[in-house]
């Protein structure tokens, strides 16, 4: 099949799926990816459920004022969320200039090698450049490229993308369309704050205050009041933000592949709040359940953090003047959810034999028995006066700490007749910890 469009004629090859069955054809279920403005985001989101992150590291991230994690902690982050089956996406979503091209290879590198899972873009020299050399991780065209239709998709389905983020001004009928002609992941935002203008195309922020927006330090003029004709400091161009809480079967159904909260600017407990609401309705969503949003879901989305209120979105509407706060500007939060937010740990067994004049042994299990790795130690010595016993032995091995994982169950044999350092008990605890997680995610990593 062809339409012809200005005398040029396109060829468009349907497929056989429509919106109400296209989940079927999408491979694995869909994705909640959440935002990680930092690494205490990054926590809240695997323990609010999420199945993927996007964060940025130091530079080229179109979130320049968030936190961020620098790349040392990007690379820890890359590795945490490997061990919990969960990926992780860099932003990488801003436009570069000729003098920092040059410098966007070394960058990415030590990213990629850790086993970076994607990253999402908006300059296309740097997409091109993604493309070719560094094969095998997805690469991302980011709604900043204001990707409105089956054209540009195809466009950049044939140059290798994987996944595109659509402008989020298309309904929820023009996406499903890119899905059926296409067969792209999809990437669309279900949750939080709205942009007035096309997305990727305003120019505003620069232009009244020399702070770009594709270079990720918008300063948000659309949030300021504005007199216009018989309105007087209005917010006329601040946006309500989205909450799709209510459509979720039918975004489900549509061939959206990954689900996306906005807010890389935005607190972990409003990462945690609102990732663990979307998680619940999204499994019954795909269940097939019909549900309803409790009231005091609803409450909890729009306390955590709200401007002016909350709407669904342009799935179903082209505009209106109630997607506008007009009379609040500010953003409303209530910390309704005061939660401590706890890095999680992934769970394992330990096993220490402890025996005077033979080597400490240490070794942990996964409890899936896919994994189980040892260390041994130097020679337990005869003790001079009190020997370390058992209760010893498990108080500080079990020091897990900020570590990676935790302890389930502690297994110790001892004759209760050695002396063992503290400083040895902390490297075998530490050692085998460590050579747990390079084989739990060394599958991951690559080579240039």
């Amino acid at each position: 099949m062809s339409e012809r469009i200005n005398g040029s004629e396109y060829k468009t090859e349907h497929k056989a799926v429509g919106v109400a069955d296209s989940l079927s054809s999408v491979k694995g279920k869909t994705e909640l990816l959440s935002p990680a403005g930092d690494i205490s985001c990054l926590y809240a989101a695997v323990e609010g459920g999420c199945d993927a992150v996007y964060a940025g590291s130091d530079r080229f991230g179109a979130r320049a004022y968030a936190g961020n994690l620098n790349p040392s902690e990007f690379i820890d982050a890359i590795g945490y969320m490997h061990l919990f089956d969960k990926k992780i996406y860099l932003t990488l979503n801003t436009l570069i200039k000729p003098r920092e091209f040059g410098e966007i290879y070394e960058y990415v590198r030590p990213f990629y090698e850790a086993g970076l899972d994607g990253i999402i873009v908006q300059d296309l020299g740097v997409l091109d450049l993604m493309l070719k050399e560094f094969k095998g991780m997805e690469v991302h065209a980011s709604t900043q490229m204001s990707v409105a239709s089956v054209y540009g998709a195809r466009l950049l389905a044939d140059m290798g993308v994987k996944r595109i983020v659509p402008a989020r001004e298309l309904s929820l009928k023009e996406i499903s369309r890119i899905y059926d002609e296409t067969g792209l992941d999809l990437e669309c935002f279900i949750h939080g704050a709205m942009c007035y203008s096309y997305s990727g195309m305003c120019l505003a922020s620069s232009f009244l205050g020399g702070r770009s927006g594709n270079r990720g330090r918008c300063a948000g003029p659309c949030r300021q009041p504005y007199s216009i004709r018989e309105m007087k400091d209005k917010y006329v161009l601040s946006m309500k933000d989205m909450c799709t809480i209510d459509i979720l079967d039918e975004l489900v159904k549509s061939g959206i592949r990954s689900f996306k909260i906005e807010g890389r600017m935005k607190s972990p407990e409003y990462v945690y709040t609102v990732t663990s609401i979307y998680r619940k309705y999204i499994d019954m969503a795909e269940a097939g359940e019909t549900y309803h949003v409790d009231a005091r879901d609803r409450a909890r989305l729009r306390d955590v953090y709200s401007r002016g209120g909350i709407q669904p979105g342009y799935y179903h509407r082209r505009n209106g003047r109630d997607m506008i706060t007009i009379d609040k500007g500010s953003y409303k939060r209530e910390d309704t959810e005061k939660k401590n937010i706890k890095k999680k740990q992934y769970p394992v067994s330990l096993y220490c034999r402890a025996i005077h004049d033979e080597p400490i042994f240490t070794e942990v299990t996964t409890p899936d028995l896919k994994h189980r790795v040892h260390v041994t130690g130097p020679v337990i010595a005869r003790a001079d006066k009190r020997p370390v016993l058992e209760e010893d032995i498990i108080r500080q091995l079990n020091k897990t700490g900020g570590s990676d994982f935790c302890f389930t169950d502690i297994k110790v044999d001892t004759d209760g007749l050695g002396f063992i350092p503290v400083s040895i008990l902390n490297d075998q605890r530490r050692n085998v910890l460590d050579a747990l997680k390079d084989e739990m995610i060394d599958g991951h990593k690559r080579s240039l």
